[in-house]
Parts: structure tokens; C-alpha cells; sequence
């Protein structure tokens, strides 16, 4: 087991029902296993692993069950953490990964860490003054690891009916505890394989055609909540006159006819 009972505490959250189904793992006996069908990670995290419950744990790691860590310590990703100062940050995607966004891809140059992604042509640019998400201060939700500050400070923002979380990820800047440039960051020394397996919206019963459209009516909802998500953040903001935004979005640029 990478994640040694020493220095650990394992929960596993259920989706699908099939707790007895993982018995024949020696780890399995010492998790903790909470089962809620057709449920999701960050649906879980808000109602199991509130602050003040995990506060003796100095970091939270909340990830995808699609995950290899053939290749991973968590020893030494803490103590890179740490050395870092990281209040947020994720492993490096292996590049045989199932990557969405370049940033989380491991560093082709070597380094235990990195913080940002170039990007000089295309869509969606990235440059060495960029100063928010996706690229720099941002990681990706399939792999997130939290200090104690900063999962205190992301659970708040978790909506209790959002259940697939998209839009937090680019507001967790905010809980980085200072600079998200420099206290957010990937891991490459410690990466993992995200395999990609599509497991929300599939019923399990082994029909690709209504596997197909579970998916797609997971993807419509993800996206539909990503709108409420903003639409609130920026609904609270308006309403805190006290608030000054320390990532103000840059003005857009206008011409004249």
C-alpha cells in the first residue's frame, strides 16, 4: 500500500454501492468506507470531511478513483510539499495520462516542481505574467491535495447542491494563503496516471448507448452548475462592500470606429 497506516487515515467513498467488493485488498479492513449511491467526491467531502472532523490531519488528499500510483511516494511528496511551501497542489500527470489542461502534465525538463504553463500561440495563451488559472495557481480536481488552511477555506466554498464542483477549481487561488502564483503547484518529482476511466453517468449495466448519454447528461449538468457556482460568487461579491478581490480580472481591451 503506498499510503502507510502509520502515517495515514484511508476513507473511501462509495458511489455505486460495492463496498464488500474491495475486501480482498489487506488495506481495505483498516478504511474507512462511507457508501451513497450515485454520489460524487466533493458531494461526500462537504458532508464527511468537514475542517473541524479532519483538523488533527495537516493535509487532505481528495482524489478519483482512476488513479495509478505505481510510481508515487507520499513521504516525499509531503516533504517537497512542505520545502515548497504548497497550500494546494497535485502530482504531475504522467504523460501516458489522460490529460485536460497542459499545466498538470509532468515537466518534460525534470525539477520537483512547477507553477506555471507557457502557452504562445492558439487559443488560451499563457505567458510569463499570467496570473491566474489555467495558467498558474490552479490545479485540476482529480488529484487535489490540501493543507489544513486551505481545505478549511475550500470547503466552505463547496455548494452542498453542487455536486460535481466545476468553477471551484478556479477559485481555489483564493485559499492558498497568500500568492496562488507561488503557493499553488504540481509535483513532478511525484506523479501519478490518471487512466481516464469514464465512471459518472454509466448505470453499470454494460450498455455503451445509455452509457454514452449518462455521460452526456453528466457533462450538461457539470456545466449548468459551473454557471450557478459563478453567478453565486458573483452575486456574494457584489454584496460585500468590504471585500477587495486580490485577483481582479484584467479590463477588457476596446477599440474605437
Amino acid at each position: 500500500m503506498q499510503f502507510p497506516a502509520a502515517n495515514f487515515t484511508l476513507m473511501l467513498f462509495h458511489y455505486d454501492g460495492v463496498v464488500e467488493g474491495w475486501s480482498d485488498l489487506p488495506w481495505s479492513r483498516r478504511a474507512v468506507h462511507v457508501a451513497a449511491a450515485d454520489q460524487t467526491k466533493w458531494w461526500f467531502g462537504k458532508r464527511f470531511l468537514h475542517p473541524d472532523l479532519v483538523a488533527e490531519y495537516d493535509y487532505i488528499f481528495l482524489w478519483d478513483e482512476d488513479i495509478e500510483v505505481d510510481n508515487f511516494d507520499p513521504l516525499r511528496y509531503l516533504d517537497i510539499v512542505r520545502k515548497e511551501g504548497l497550500e494546494i497542489s497535485q502530482p504531475a500527470l504522467d504523460r501516458r495520462s489522460k490529460i485536460h489542461h497542459q499545466l498538470t502534465a509532468r515537466a518534460r525538463r525534470g525539477g520537483a516542481v512547477h507553477r506555471r504553463f507557457y502557452k504562445t500561440a492558439g487559443g488560451g495563451r499563457c505567458y510569463g505574467n499570467s496570473t491566474g488559472p489555467p495558467c498558474t495557481g490552479w490545479v485540476e480536481m482529480m488529484v487535489p491535495v490540501f493543507s489544513r488552511a486551505a481545505w478549511r477555506c475550500a470547503w466552505r466554498m463547496i455548494q452542498n447542491d453542487l455536486v460535481f464542483a466545476w468553477g471551484l477549481d478556479f477559485k481555489l487561488g483564493y485559499c492558498a494563503q497568500g500568492d496562488r502564483t507561488m503557493n499553488v503547484g504540481i509535483v513532478d518529482s511525484e506523479y501519478v496516471l490518471h487512466r481516464g476511466i469514464p465512471t459518472l453517468g454509466d448505470a453499470g449495466d454494460g450498455k455503451p448507448a445509455a452509457a454514452a448519454a449518462g455521460r452526456s447528461a453528466v457533462r450538461q449538468r457539470s456545466s449548468t452548475e459551473m454557471q450557478i457556482f459563478n453567478r453565486r460568487w458573483n452575486e456574494a461579491v457584489a454584496e460585500d462592500e468590504c471585500w477587495t478581490d486580490p485577483y481582479p480580472e484584467p479590463p477588457t481591451a476596446t477599440t474605437k470606429d
